[in-house]
């Protein structure tokens, strides 16, 4: 058993726990703070004697939780890490160095709620850092990413408005399973009802969010991060068709799930997707693919394929020779037509 804690930092512990999982067991509580079942009960004591409201219930959905209204103690930063929340907030969010943004907004209160001397160093580096915004990175709306959780944490299912990379709208009703934050973009794992089919949405080009009086139930035993990147490729407008010679070992490092799933052929693999951008299918993911391959399909993704080999061709054409103005010309120059003879 772990012996690096005090018993007061394990008990804030233990209350941070509770607080994230309510219904957490003593065995649970035991195995998250590393100790034996009897000492996370004494720092459950320990929370109780400060005047903090841990219930016990009994039986196979019982647990510890705390009471209602219960009002935790003040957050305590060191110098290090309120750097290191702004530090996180600022490279995840560039935004949030403005004060009109919403994130600003609350980072600034972080700030001015630290103690001046752990305080100085955040306000210094929030107010002198040059973060460039990352063009290619996308931010959900919190209202939008707010009411997916809620319908996800209530299982309700709900009616959303998507545009698609190509700028196809529809409306779908979908059963929410998760938010999941993966490879710097926010998605709703859900089964849509209009493609009766497991599908993968951006958060951030979701508009209108509507709960509707349907519940649903989750596939049991269901992870998320799994599922999200089996369906990242699937479901979109344009099917695509990428044959390697290379076998799908030494191809499955170059390959981000979006593109679609590596399957063995007979002389190396084949990657089958769907893409609703394919220039950006083109451009940005196949061109980083260092090994040879051939675009099978579908026609969309090879014009844009031929229309990106013409682009890099052309930026290797000799440029023409220019001709001087008191070049000789030809005897057999017909005038007005010079290089006809």
């Amino acid at each position: 058993m772990s012996t690096d804690l005090s018993p007061t930092a394990r008990a804030l512990r233990t209350l941070e726990i509770l607080r994230a999982r309510p219904g957490t067991t003593a065995g649970q509580l035991a195995e998250r703070l590393d100790v034996t079942e009897r000492a996370a009960r004494r720092y459950v004591g320990i929370l109780r004697e400060a005047g903090i409201p841990v219930e016990s219930v009994r039986g196979p959905y019982g647990g510890y939780r705390l009471g209602r209204g219960t009002r935790l103690p003040p957050v305590v930063f060191t110098e290090a890490e309120a750097v290191g929340v702004v530090m996180a907030v600022l490279d995840g969010q560039p935004a949030s160095g403005d004060t009109e943004n919403l994130l600003g907004r609350a980072l600034g209160k972080i700030v001015r709620a630290l103690p001046e001397s752990v305080g100085q160093q955040a306000a210094a580096l929030r107010e002198h850092a040059a973060v460039t915004p990352d063009r290619n990175s996308t931010r959900p709306d919190p209202a939008t990413t707010s009411a997916l959780v809620a319908a996800v944490a209530a299982a309700r299912r709900v009616c959303v408005t998507y545009r698609s990379a190509s700028g196809n709208v529809w409306e779908s009703e979908v059963d929410p399973w998760a938010v999941v934050v993966r490879y710097g973009r926010w998605y709703l794992l859900c089964h849509s009802h209009r493609a009766d089919a497991v599908r993968t949405y951006r958060v951030d080009r979701i508009g209108e969010v509507r709960q509707t009086g349907h519940g649903f139930h989750a596939p049991t035993g269901l992870d998320p991060v799994a599922v999200l990147e089996e369906h990242l490729g699937t479901g979109w407008e344009y099917p695509t068709r990428v044959v390697f010679d290379a076998p799908a070992s030494e191809v499955a490092r170059w390959i981000r799930p979006p593109m679609g799933r590596l399957e063995p052929a007979d002389d190396g693999c084949v990657l089958l997707g769907s893409t609703s951008n394919p220039a950006m299918y083109a451009q940005e993911w196949l061109s980083t693919v260092p090994l040879p391959f051939r675009v099978e399909g579908g026609p969309e993704l090879r014009a844009a394929v031929t229309e990106v080999a013409a682009r890099f061709t052309a930026a290797l054409a000799d440029p023409p020779t220019a001709v001087p103005a008191d070049a000789p010309r030809s005897r057999n120059s017909v005038a007005g037509d010079p290089g006809v003879s």
